[in-house]
Formats: structure tokens, sequence, C-alpha cells
């Protein structure tokens, strides 16, 4: 089975188990996906990244918005997802996040976990920022009166406004498959 039909059945799986009565069964683990030619360094705090990330998809936007029941902003969403999953504390703002000390990583080198940015209002300040989940794809809270959603780095639109990324989680912690 393919990455993309691996990450499509988590999130449709995610989202029927939140209308669910009971508890779903564990999702399959995924390990070692193929991501620009080459096998990527995953973690289970990756993984854990990757679940919780698309199990909020749909939640609606909102500024300033930082948990599951006030709604979230790009900034709020990244914060939440890493504080409930890996217990790591980040800046509360795109700015603060892109400032922080951590190991930037190319286009070509992203994996599951890694925070993206992007300059949306043209030239080169930071005004948005995703979680990267795999396949050339994110999660995001991209503007009022929408939900965070899963998008491609692959349409022209974010082509354009990516200006880098960064990884939040340690080298050091990432399991190495080959």
């Amino acid at each position: 089975m393919t990455m993309s039909a691996r990450l499509a059945l988590m999130f449709f799986a995610a989202l029927l188990s939140a209308c669910a009565s009971r508890p779903p069964p564990p999702a399959p683990v995924v390990r070692a996906p193929i991501i620009f030619g080459s096998p990527q360094a995953f973690s289970p705090e990756a993984e854990d990244v990757l679940f919780r990330a698309l199990g909020l998809v749909g939640t609606p936007y909102r500024w300033g918005g930082n948990t599951p029941d006030s709604g979230f902003d790009c900034s709020g969403l990244i914060g939440y997802v890493y504080h409930d999953v890996a217990g790591i504390s980040l800046p509360r703002t795109t700015r603060e996040l892109i400032s922080m000390q951590a190991a930037s990583v190319g286009k070509e080198g992203l994996q599951t976990g890694d925070l993206i940015f992007f300059a949306t209002n043209g030239g080169s300040q930071v005004s948005h920022a995703g979680i990267y989940v795999g396949e050339g794809r994110f999660v995001h809270a991209p503007a009022t009166g929408g939900t965070v959603k899963l998008d491609s780095l692959s349409k022209a639109y974010w082509q354009k406004a990516y200006l880098s990324a960064k990884r939040v989680l340690q080298p050091e912690h990432l399991a190495h498959n080959p």
C-alpha cells in the first residue's frame, strides 16, 4: 500500500473514530515511508504528531485559538499538537517559531513532524506555518471561516509562499529504519 493510501486510510479512520461510541482499534503502524526517493527516519514521537495533527482536521479556525474546543490558528495548532503528544512547549507565534533554535531542514529533507513556514503576504516575512505529515502534505489552520486541513506543498500557492522548515523532534530521538 502506498504512503498516500496509508495516510488517507489513517485520516478517514481518525474522522470515523471521532463519531464512534467506543474507541477504535489501534491504527496500523506506518514505518519508513519513502519520501523523495529515500527512507525517512521515523520515530514514535513523529508518528504521534502525525496522528494527532490528522485527527484535528476539521477543527474550526479561530485567530488566537490554541485548543480543539476554542479552535486553532496556525501557531496555536502547532503548539497544541507538540505539547499534547510530545510534552514540548513551543513559542506561540509564527515569528517566534521560525526564530527558535531548532535544526533548519531543506525542502528535500522534510520528515514527518517538521514545521514548515510560509510568507502568505508576499515578501519574505513569515505569516503562516504548518506541520509536515509526509508525502508532500501538511496540516495547518489556514484562515478565518475555515477549518484545520490537510494540504499539499505541490500546490502553486504553497510553493510560491514556502520559506523554510525546522525540525523540532531531535535527530537522536528518531529511529532510523533501513
